[in-house]
């Protein structure tokens, strides 16, 4: 992506996350960082993108990216999750957003933002006009 910027990473909150439950000292269990809420659990099954890695925690499932875009020129549609390909469409079509990627286990519950950019041509945008919800429709 040719606009990604303001990396971070988290791979050492990640990193600290794991050496408390398997390192020396062990001050949490498993259960302790296992605790993806179920539609976390839910939203990878359905719109994650699977990865190569495995789970730290559980060794078995491969983990499941989700890419959540934030950001006021998206208006109602700030915190959705978006794949890849359409991140790339996205960063010509607004000026600037932050992506938070979340890594999820859908076996055991593990996970973590492992890292957030900003994504955007820098071109201040209005947000796109309201579009009628299903929660607006039925109540």
């Amino acid at each position: 992506m040719w606009s990604k910027r303001d990396e971070v990473d988290y791979a050492l909150q990640r990193r600290n996350s794991l050496q408390r439950v398997f390192g020396r000292a062990r001050s949490l269990t498993p259960s302790d960082i296992c605790d993806a809420d179920p539609m976390l659990i839910r939203s990878a099954l359905h719109h994650g993108e699977l990865t190569k890695t495995h789970c730290p925690v559980c060794e078995t499932n491969r983990l499941v990216n989700l890419n959540y875009v934030f950001g006021d020129q998206l208006g109602q549609y700030s915190g959705r999750i978006k794949s890849e390909a359409e991140l790339v469409e996205m960063q010509t079509e607004y000026g600037d957003f932050k992506v938070c990627v979340v890594e999820v286990c859908t076996d055991c519950g593990w996970n973590h933002m492992i890292r957030s950019y900003r994504l955007g041509d820098g071109i201040k945008r209005r947000p796109p006009r309201r579009q009628p919800t299903v929660e607006d429709i039925y109540g």
